[in-house]
């Protein structure tokens, strides 16, 4: 393991920073694109990943050696870090001028990968590269309480505050601008985002920040926003669902060409699950109220047996007015001659972003059904937001495989959720 962590911060590195993937003599590279020697990437399994590794196992050995590996990871991230505070997909040290150029001949000829088509010059949400490099700072400052990494910690804070809409959720992209109307389709990323747990993984560095660092009133307030946005944006009946993004009228909205306006089963699902561990946190029984009717409505959804496809048994997008399903092609083989269109035919749907999904219903009920009976203020007792006392972060982060882009993986295998 020390051999291994040598090679990659000895050898591999710019500048303390990873990309996802490199051919063995080093002479390309890749994130979820093709990028330059001169970049690091933060949208994970990224740079900021590989300081959550090393920190992983300098609590494992005990060696320095890993944690100086993690110190330096961290002052990339820093290097990269934008001055409204949070983080691009990756970054540059090339300088502006490198980062157009790549937008201006990798990015534009980005072929499905539309969030690379366009260079907006601010942060993004997506994908959990800020929210991971903030919670590796975060991880990393209460280690040692090393004052180095406040500065860059509290405007990582800063950006997270002054980015949520005071109704609760966040942009995809923050500072906003709205300069890319892309094939007919309006700028989506000043809209409510729920795609990628952006507003899960907002609250969860919020909740880490008021865990160790003690009861800011700013935070708090902040948490309760964002709690209660999954509640303002459920939808009525008879579809009482989410969609991937919501406008501010708090309507489903689509975003890239082949996420089209609908409600969407997968992030329904994720929603009720967000609404559960809510309700753990702080025994409000509001937001467990309207939990059975998304499930019924997920089970008013669940395909036909015979339409069923490797076991997953639900239609991504549900057609808003109808409950019918959408389904997702794509003709042509490039930006230039290609498009996606969306219909009511499940044959030939894309690969790259399934038009079905497997969702455990049956398991959610369970847990909706044991969380209606317990005690709210017992279930609470412990919460971070209730107890008042800092609470440590746990010792290990990455337990769990790590997961990358099908582009980055041999034989496109997916994940079935996906």
């Amino acid at each position: 393991m020390k051999r291994a962590t040598r090679f990659m911060v000895e050898t591999v590195a710019t500048n303390g920073g990873y990309v996802w993937s490199y051919l063995p003599d080093m002479s390309r590279r890749w994130g979820e694109m093709e990028a330059y020697p001169s970049m690091i990437w933060v949208q994970p399994p990224g740079t900021a990943t590989m300081g959550h590794l090393f920190l992983d196992a300098y609590h494992a050995t005990g060696d320095a050696y890993y944690y100086e590996a993690a110190d330096k990871t961290a002052n990339a991230l820093i290097a990269i870090q934008q001055d409204n505070g949070g983080w691009h997909y990756f970054g540059d040290f090339g300088g502006e001028a490198s980062t157009r150029r790549w937008y201006d001949t990798i990015g534009k000829n980005a072929w499905r990968l539309e969030e690379f088509q366009h260079y907006w010059g601010n942060s993004t949400f997506d994908d959990a590269g800020t929210s991971e490099a903030m919670q590796f700072l975060l991880r990393l400052y209460v280690e040692k309480h090393d004052a180095r990494y406040l500065p860059a910690l509290k405007k990582a804070l800063g950006f997270v505050l002054e980015s949520q809409y005071p109704i609760g959720g966040w942009p995809q992209r923050w500072p906003l601008k709205s300069d890319f109307s892309h094939h007919g389709k309006p700028d989506y990323t000043s809209f409510i985002t729920f795609n990628d747990d952006v507003a899960g993984e907002n609250i969860r560095f919020l909740i880490m920040v008021y865990q160790v660092l003690g009861g800011d009133a700013k935070v708090m307030d902040a948490i309760t926003r964002a709690m209660n946005v999954y509640l303002v944006t459920q939808q009525g009946q008879p579809q009482p669902g989410w969609g991937l993004q919501h406008s501010l009228d708090l309507k489903p909205i689509g975003a890239r060409t082949y996420e089209p306006t609908a409600l969407v089963t997968h992030t329904t699902a994720a929603n009720i699950r967000q609404l559960m561990s809510f309700y753990r946190l702080t025994g409000e029984i509001k937001f467990l109220a309207r939990i059975p009717e998304a499930l019924d409505w997920l089970e008013s959804v669940r395909l036909p047996a015979d339409q069923v496809r490797n076991g997953r048994a639900f239609p991504t997008f549900i057609e808003i007015g109808t409950n019918k399903p959408l389904y997702v092609h794509r003709r042509g083989s490039n930006v230039v001659n290609g498009e996606y269109y969306v219909d009511y035919s499940p044959e030939h749907t894309l690969t790259h972003y399934s038009s079905f999904r497997a969702i455990d219903v049956a398991a959610l009920r369970r847990e909706y059904a044991a969380l209606k009976a317990s005690d709210p203020a017992e279930i609470a007792k412990d919460s971070p937001l209730h107890s008042g006392v800092a609470k440590p972060l746990p010792r290990y982060w990455l337990l769990d495989d790590i997961e990358t882009s099908d582009l980055n993986t041999a034989g496109g295998k997916r994940d079935p959720q996906t």
